[in-house]
């Protein structure tokens, strides 16, 4: 931001520093100083351990008795770290693309836009801008520190694309370099912990008053700045050393050509920033003994500031949304704390006692291995350094027994280094991660397959919750305020238009090694037969790490669809066999008709079969009587009798009939009811 006192500067001047900048940079740099003693009582001491502990480092602080000698540092907790990092990182970016947008943005015609498009293009620039490789840093110091912060700056860097281009008035021609072109990155910077200041009464980023970024910077970079007039052209100097600030701690620090940078985003008064414009000093709006006079009318600003004093740039929020460009998020949850823990901190308690354990095994081999030695001083030579190794030669003057006695200490108990292993196995509980042999514990080597599906499925959902925090708290809202500053500062590539983001991240590598061996298991218990094989191999796929899982998806699928030669075959198969079966019902049908005809027939003769019993009967019964009276009556009484017993029989018989033809004609109803049914459903 440039004043109207700065624009007469001549060139050799620097801009002075005016009672409304030193307003301005005491409001700031006095939060800062609070808020840098806080961080430094309750965190920077566990910081430091922890990188040192990450970094396999030894301290004299490490000693637990005053006679240890080992200096050795397991890496126990190196190991849980680089396990919890590399799943991380494999769910957010193991499937490609990491986040999507939602498919309903429309211009300002209410035409839909090319999501692809706008989509393609933020990959492409993230690509550009490294925005991998920045994720990568941030999570690892969130596994270290317990909390991942990023800031978000805006480049205009130059851009140089090879191009071949005709030469004009000459034909077939052309002539061959590059074109320069600006191109607008937006870039995400790793910020250490230790670097970072924060309003302690805050929760989240937005919530605080405000933070602030301080870190030495190249002074080269800061008269850059200068030049292009990013920064107030002032008498900028280099600065001392302070290790506490430095990205890692070395034995000695480099203190040459570097510049102290205090960067702060978030409120302060909004008269400081009217007053710098207007070269005046402060008008203050409350007593002067009130506690409001510093708290009034506050708007958000960027302040730089270069060697605890130096104003170098002071102006409201520039971005259009009037967010602040830092982000962070937790590891693991510390419930109302901005600040979060890491796997370090998680660790630390047994990497301790595995460490302890372990130097005292190694000190103990050093007693037995090479014990110490009693010797008779007047029997050596004289000035002789006495020192044990291997094919070393002493001299003595007399029997080397008598001279020389070792002192033996026994052997070294196993046990240490058995104990150093459970402990290790607590600390991989404690951070929720496995050891290289892919075991949890020995809970989980008992468990057999159950208990063992069990612990990782206990791993998975640790790594869930630090996957929604990254999610909600850093990744979404990074493509957001990237998208942003795109539309504001590209708007010919990125219309300004409301996008949702959504995160694509899926499953880890220990998380889909799991779920390979569900969909295994499934597949032996449904076999090779079942009709979801292709859905049970394509999940096999997917959470495959074959390169070229995406083309066996893909030829799945296509082995998964019709073949349109097989559906038209199937269809004429299908018309032969209606037409064969339509056949068949006429044939059965007519046969039925004649079945029906011949029953009716046999029901009329049943029917008037007792008729014709009975005149025979009656002629039966009056013919060839004898004369005499009651011989006659004796024979008509027996005719008679017969006769009736030839009626009954004669009617048994007609019933049965008509009971087997009622049968044969339900049976014949159903029959054709059924090829009825047939037909239809066929057609």
């Amino acid at each position: 931001m440039a004043t109207n006192n700065e624009v007469k500067l001549e060139q050799s001047e620097f801009y002075e520093p005016t009672e409304a900048d030193k307003e301005l940079t005491d409001f700031v740099t006095s939060h800062c100083t609070k808020w840098r003693d806080y961080r430094d009582v309750n965190f920077l001491p566990d910081w430091l351990e922890y990188e040192r502990i990450f970094r396999g480092q030894w301290a004299a602080e490490d000693k637990t008795r005053e006679s240890e000698r080992s200096r050795i540092v397991t890496p126990a907790t190196q190991q849980a770290v680089e396990t919890r990092h590399a799943e991380i990182m494999e769910a957010i970016f193991g499937q490609g693309d990491f986040f999507d947008i939602e498919d309903n943005i429309q211009d300002v015609n209410g035409n839909p836009i090319d999501i692809e498009l706008i989509k393609a293009q933020l990959m492409e620039d993230f690509k550009k801008d490294k925005i991998r490789k920045s994720i990568d840093q941030i999570e690892l110091m969130a596994e270290i520190y317990g909390t991942g912060i990023g800031e978000v700056i805006v480049t205009t860097e130059k851009e140089y694309v090879p191009s071949t281009q005709p030469i004009p008035g000459q034909v077939g021609q052309a002539a061959i370099g590059v074109i320069e072109r600006d191109r607008i990155g937006v870039k995400i910077v790793p910020v250490n912990p230790k670097n970072f200041l924060f309003d302690p009464n805050g929760t989240s980023i937005d919530d605080c008053m405000g933070v602030a970024i301080e870190k030495y910077v190249s002074i080269h970079k800061v008269v850059k700045g200068i030049e292009r007039g990013i920064y107030r052209k002032v008498d900028i100097g280099t600065t001392g050393e302070d290790t506490d600030l430095e990205p890692t701690q070395e034995v000695s620090q480099y203190q040459d050509e570097k510049v102290l940078l205090l960067t702060y985003y978030g409120l302060v008064p909004r008269e400081y920033l009217n007053n710098l414009k207007e070269n005046k000093e402060v008008v203050e709006l409350f007593p002067e003994n009130s506690v409001a006079e510093d708290y009034s009318d506050l708007v958000e600003a960027i302040v730089v500031i270069a060697n605890d004093g130096l104003l170098l740039k002071a102006e409201e929020n520039p971005y259009m949304m009037k967010d602040r460009p830092v982000l962070a998020y937790q590891d693991d949850t510390v419930p109302n704390r901005l600040l979060g823990r890491g796997t370090v901190e998680k660790a630390f308690n047994m990497q301790k006692a595995i460490d302890a354990q372990t130097r005292s095994h190694l000190d103990s081999l050093a007693l037995t291995t090479s014990p110490m030695i009693a010797m008779d001083a007047t029997r050596l030579p004289r000035g002789m350094k006495f020192e044990v190794k291997p094919g070393k030669a002493i001299l003595t003057n007399g029997a080397p027994s008598e001279i020389l006695y070792p002192f033996k200490f026994g052997n070294t108990d196993p046990n240490n280094l058995a104990t150093a292993q459970a402990f290790e196995r607590m600390l991989l509980q404690a951070t929720g991660t496995l050891d290289s042999q892919g075991m949890v514990s020995n809970v989980a080597r008992d468990g057999g397959q159950g208990g063992m599906s069990m612990a990782v499925a206990s791993i998975i959902k640790k790594y869930k919750r630090t996957l929604v925090n990254f999610q909600e708290d850093f990744l979404i809202p990074f493509i957001k305020k990237a998208a942003f500053r795109f539309m504001q500062f590209d708007p010919e590539r990125y219309p300004s238009v409301d996008m949702n983001f959504i995160p694509t991240a899926t499953l880890g590598i220990i998380a889909r090694e799991h779920e390979q061996q569900q969909f295994i298991g499934l597949l032996q218990t449904l076999g090779p037969n079942t009709p979801v094989l292709p859905i049970i191999l394509k999940g096999i796929l997917s959470n495959s790490s074959l390169s070229n899982r995406f083309e066996l998806m893909a030829a799945l699928d296509k082995m998964s669809q019709p073949d349109e030669q097989a559906q038209q075959l199937a269809q004429v198969q299908q018309q032969l066999a209606l037409q064969a079966a339509q056949a068949q019902i006429a044939v059965s049908t007519t046969q039925a008709e004649q079945n029906r005809a011949e029953a009716q027939k046999l029901l009329t003769e049943t029917q008037l079969m007792p008729q014709e019993v009975q005149a025979k009967m009656a002629a039966s019964l009056t013919k060839n009587l004898p004369n005499e009276d009651d011989a006659n009556q004796r024979e008509f009484d027996k005719r008679a009798k017969i006769a009736e017993l030839m009626l009954k029989e004669a009617d048994i018989k007609n019933k049965s009939k008509i009971v087997e033809m009622q049968m044969s004609d339900k049976r014949q109803q159903v029959e054709k009811d059924f090829l009825d049914r047939l037909s239809k459903e066929l057609s």
